[in-house]
Formats: C-alpha cells, structure tokens, sequence
C-alpha cells in the first residue's frame, strides 16, 4: 500500500532492521514550572497521571519498571526484541548531571535496551548534558532520542498556559541537539486557548524550519482537576474543538503543509477516560485512529508535503 506519511517506526525498522518499542520509566523527576524554579503549578493542562502508564511509577526501581514494561508490551508487540527506555514523565533532563547518568545508565543495562528516549522541556538541557548525550550516541553507539515538549509555536500560547519557556527556547534547544547527531523530536498539541484554526495551520510552516526528526501531535483534551478545565467551563469559546472526521480532515490540512521528511510519530492523543472531563469521539483506539486517518487520506488522494514550501 502506497505511503501518504511518514511513520517514526519505519524509521526505526529502516535504521535499526526491528521495531524499538519506547518502555516507559518514571525517575522521579519534577519540572522548573512545578517547583518555583520557573514557576508553580505546572501547565494549565497538565496532569502527568493521564499520560503514562500504570507500571511506570516512582517507588519502582528503573530495571523493575522495564521489566515490567517488557511484559506488557509483549502481549501487545510480541515482535517487538529492542527498546528503548522512555523518561516519559516530568522533564527528564531536570537534575545534575550525575543523577542523570545514573538513572540513564541503570536503563541502558538492562537487556536489549539499545537506547534512551528522554521528554523534556526545551530550558532543561545546558552544554554538559548535551555533551554526555553526544557521548552516548557517538562514542557508544547508542540511540539518544531528546523529545522536547514544545507545545505551541505562539509564545503569547505558552505564556497562557503557563509553559514557562518561549519558542527561541525551543529553536535554540533541537538546534543544539541535532547539531550534535543527536534525535530530535517534539509535541504539539492542536486546540489550545486563543489559538485559530488558521493559526495552527500556519505552525506547519514554522515547524519545517526545526532540525527535527520526529513529531508528536494530539488534540487538547480536557483533564479533570487542571486549570484548563476551569477555562474550559468559563470561556469555552477560545477554544477550538472538532468531531472526529473534523479533525482528521483538520490534521490532514496540517499534514501537506508539513515537510516530508519528517516522521509522525504520534497525530491524535489517546487519555484514559477516568481522566477526562468529557469523551466526545467514544472509545477510538489509536489503531482505529490510524485506520482513519489512511483512509481518508486515500480519498482525499493527498499525502504529506504535498503543499510544503
């Protein structure tokens, strides 16, 4: 079947000869806009519960939550033999630098863990940890894939939600990162207050200018508990929202202004119900989402860049 977009497996596949599977870990890390550093409170968005799963929590062990994680992802990729290591929760990049490598190192250990994928914040990296970084990709052969959590490329949008860092922030940080052979990616989320449809458009744009291998996209969904939801319920016409068939027209839309090189990873967020304030596509599994997606890209006959500049 013809390919209209860019998968990050199939990269992976190309480069590797196998799936990585990503194994979440919880290291126990905080964020500067959590703990006074930048700010207090987090993202207006955020509950790190939402997003990751139940084996992966602090009171483990790293090598007990990758064990862990290899069960569970057994089951759902028995093909799956290469992981990488996932600091998924917090910024993972948000302590000394010894810490780091301790952490990092017990999970490069453990068996056919071939490399790290580490989320962070673009203000969470400085020179001595690109420099170990850099080490690992190219003194040790391993897989180092930096995925920052940028959100938005408006800055008058991250100072609204409370992100604490600005979009040159972010430029500055893949920059640095791909300059230093090491694998970047980043997460948008589409929906967020006071941004247009024709705002989110113009982001593709703006994101083809990023030395970035790989992104991550899902639509804003509501957590219960955030301040978000408070906004939601107040002011809920700054806020774009789609039906399902909406979004995936929307996203397409997005998909042929986005360079073709780069690999999607992610294009549509999946929350656990008990999380979210309302679930107004039901119960789609991403496997659903994906189908969807091809589908409607056949029929539109289109395909990723098609109209990139």
């Amino acid at each position: 079947m013809e390919k209209r977009y860019n998968q990050l497996v199939d990269l992976f596949k190309a480069r590797y000869g196998c799936r990585l599977q990503k194994l979440v870990v919880d290291a126990g890390f905080t964020c500067p806009n959590r703990d006074g550093t930048v700010s207090r409170g987090g993202c207006t968005f955020c509950d790190n519960n939402a997003f990751h799963p139940n084996y992966s929590t602090p009171d483990k062990s790293i090598t007990e939550q990758l064990k862990e994680g290899v069960e569970f992802h057994r089951r759902r990729y028995p093909r799956a033999t290469k992981y990488l290591a996932y600091f998924q929760p917090y910024s993972n990049t948000y302590a000394p630098l010894e810490t780091l490598k301790a952490r990092y190192e017990e999970a490069l250990s453990f068996p056919d863990v071939v490399g790290l994928a580490i989320g962070t914040r673009p203000d969470c990296v400085d020179a001595a940890k690109m420099d170990y970084l850099e080490s690992l990709v190219k003194d040790e052969g391993k897989v180092v894939f930096l995925e920052f959590g940028i959100e938005s490329c408006y800055d008058t949008t991250l100072e609204h939600i409370n992100r604490g860092h600005t979009f040159e922030q972010a430029r500055c940080a893949v920059e640095e990162a791909a300059s230093r052979g090491i694998m970047t990616g980043a997460h948008f989320i589409f929906g967020l207050p006071g941004e247009t449809t024709e705002m989110m458009l113009e982001g593709a744009e703006i994101i083809n200018s990023l030395s970035l291998d790989s992104l991550k996209f899902h639509q804003l969904q509501i957590i219960k508990g955030t301040r978000m939801e408070e906004e939601f319920r107040q002011f809920p016409e700054r806020f774009v929202t789609w039906t399902l068939d909406e979004y995936i027209d929307f996203f397409i839309d997005f998909l042929e202004r986005l360079r073709p090189d780069l690999m999607i990873e992610r294009f549509a967020g999946e929350v656990p119900p008990r999380f979210v304030n309302s679930t107004p596509w039901g119960l789609v599994r991403n496997v659903e989402l994906l189908r969807m997606l091809e589908k409607r890209l056949a029929e539109r006959n289109t395909c990723q860049g098609r109209f990139a500049l």
